[in-house]
């Protein structure tokens, strides 16, 4: 990147001044901001929180309004109500009350995992909220059951991984069930390179894992008809060693929206943007270009 665009970004992510919105229900969401111009919200998944966008704040604040908040059930909301059926419909709801908040709308969406499903549950339902989709391997489940081997690869992930966690949630384990979850979304390699910093955020974050684990319907259907004639600028990104369970999935998404451009991230596993982020911010601020963003 540019000095001239490090020097332009200001403070780095982790040491901006966080910001607090209080939703009509009571919600409590904090979030960074910083730039101008065009809205570009960056949305986290279940194993991270505001900060998890650290390494592209600098590439994006020079050329946009950059937005990187935490999720519902994410530190430092400190978020308790009950929400059974908590998932991505829900945090979408989120979503489209903070950005009529903060008058965001229409935006870019630039979403990980959870977060990029909740990117993609909005623009199913309120195409108009969003400008252009960034969406790395968003964990539409039941998509991988449209084939023989992606319906055995999720139902191994299940054996494995879903279900032991939520007993552990269930048992009170939480840090089991942060262990396990954190092994099946980013796989045997990436969680041996795993520092104890990283294990003590994501430990941070077991509400929001929990929330999602424990719900009654956790990976809900989308409207994929609608979505596969989304007119707005989608980017669809996988790693190459990325776990199996997110390559069938991310295989089944690309077939169902084939008006999106994709590609696989080499060297990344699904942390994509954390794995490989100079050129995740490449990738993003050529496809933003191409489509006029920012102006």
């Amino acid at each position: 990147m540019p000095l001239a665009d490090i020097a332009r970004s200001g403070p780095t992510l982790e040491a901006s001044a966080l910001q607090r919105t209080v939703l009509g229900n009571g919600l409590v969401f904090h979030h960074a901001e910083a730039g101008a111009g065009v809205p570009l919200v960056f949305l986290h998944g279940v194993l991270g929180d505001w900060r998890t966008w650290a390494p592209q704040w600098a590439a994006f604040v020079p050329h946009f309004r950059c937005i990187s908040y935490s999720r519902r059930y994410s530190v430092p909301n400190g978020n308790r109500q009950a929400s059974p059926d908590h998932s991505a419909l829900a945090e979408a709801d989120d979503l489209e009350a903070l950005l009529a908040r903060w008058q965001a709308a229409p935006a870019v969406l630039v979403g990980a995992s959870y977060g990029a499903y909740t990117a993609l549950a909005l623009a199913a339902r309120r195409p108009d909220q969003v400008r252009a989709l960034v969406l790395v391997e968003p964990p539409l489940m039941r998509l991988a059951d449209g084939t023989a081997e992606g319906r055995a690869t999720r139902e191994d992930f299940d054996r494995r991984i879903r279900l032991p966690a939520r007993q552990a949630f269930e048992a009170g384990d939480d840090a089991r069930a942060v262990w396990l979850l954190t092994e099946g979304i980013l796989g045997g390699t990436d969680l041996g390179q795993q520092s104890a910093a990283a294990m003590g955020r994501r430990l941070e974050n077991a509400e929001s894992l929990r929330r999602v684990t424990l719900s009654t319907d956790e990976f809900p259907v989308l409207d994929m008809k609608r979505l596969a004639n989304l007119d707005v600028p989608t980017l669809l990104l996988s790693g190459e060693r990325t776990p199996p369970i997110h390559d069938v999935v991310f295989q089944a998404l690309v077939q169902a929206l084939p008006r999106a451009d994709s590609r696989k991230v080499p060297g990344a596993g699904h942390g994509v943007a954390r794995d490989q982020p100079a050129l995740f911010n490449a990738l993003v601020r050529d496809f933003l270009a191409r489509h006029g963003l920012p102006p």
